[in-house]
Protein backbone atom coordinates (compact mmCIF):
# COMPACT_ATOMS: atom_id res chain seq x y z
CA UNK A 1 0.00 0.00 0.00
CA UNK A 2 1.26 4.01 -0.80
CA UNK A 3 0.84 6.50 1.97
CA UNK A 4 1.20 10.33 0.40
CA UNK A 5 2.89 13.09 2.58
CA UNK A 6 1.09 16.28 1.59
CA UNK A 7 0.51 20.07 1.70
CA UNK A 8 -2.62 21.74 1.30
CA UNK A 9 -2.67 25.71 0.70
CA UNK A 10 -5.52 27.51 1.90
CA UNK A 11 -7.54 29.46 -1.48
CA UNK A 12 -8.53 32.75 0.62
CA UNK A 13 -6.17 32.69 4.17
CA UNK A 14 -2.54 32.72 4.31
CA UNK A 15 -2.55 29.31 5.46
CA UNK A 16 -0.97 25.82 5.01
CA UNK A 17 -1.88 22.44 6.21
CA UNK A 18 0.86 19.15 6.15
CA UNK A 19 -0.63 15.89 6.66
CA UNK A 20 -0.44 12.20 5.77
CA UNK A 21 -2.90 9.87 4.26
CA UNK A 22 -3.33 6.89 1.60
CA UNK A 23 -5.64 8.75 -0.75
CA UNK A 24 -4.68 11.90 -1.27
CA UNK A 25 -8.00 13.00 -3.70
CA UNK A 26 -10.29 11.75 -0.47
CA UNK A 27 -8.35 13.52 1.26
CA UNK A 28 -8.69 16.59 -0.15
CA UNK A 29 -12.35 16.16 -0.55
CA UNK A 30 -12.15 15.61 3.50
CA UNK A 31 -10.49 18.82 3.81
CA UNK A 32 -12.37 21.03 1.39
CA UNK A 33 -16.20 19.27 2.93
CA UNK A 34 -15.25 20.82 6.25
CA UNK A 35 -15.19 17.25 8.08
CA UNK A 36 -11.52 18.22 9.40
CA UNK A 37 -12.01 20.38 12.70
CA UNK A 38 -7.90 22.29 12.53
CA UNK A 39 -9.08 22.82 8.51
CA UNK A 40 -12.63 23.89 8.44
CA UNK A 41 -12.08 28.03 9.06
CA UNK A 42 -9.58 27.79 5.82
CA UNK A 43 -11.37 26.11 3.28
CA UNK A 44 -10.92 25.54 0.08
CA UNK A 45 -7.71 24.27 0.04
CA UNK A 46 -5.40 22.98 -2.71
CA UNK A 47 -2.95 20.72 -3.23
CA UNK A 48 0.44 22.06 -3.54
CA UNK A 49 2.44 19.14 -3.33
CA UNK A 50 3.20 15.24 -2.28
CA UNK A 51 5.54 12.77 -1.74
CA UNK A 52 5.06 9.00 -2.49
CA UNK A 53 5.78 6.53 0.62
CA UNK A 54 6.10 2.42 1.12
CA UNK A 55 5.19 2.89 4.23
CA UNK A 56 2.25 4.47 6.89
CA UNK A 57 5.62 5.07 9.40
CA UNK A 58 8.09 6.68 6.72
CA UNK A 59 4.47 9.06 5.64
CA UNK A 60 4.20 10.42 9.41
CA UNK A 61 7.83 10.71 9.84
CA UNK A 62 8.02 13.11 6.63
CA UNK A 63 4.79 14.55 7.85
CA UNK A 64 6.86 15.36 11.64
Amino acid sequence: MKFYTYVLRSINFDRSYIGFTANLEERLKHHNSGKTKSTKPYKPWVLLFFEEHGSKEDAINREK
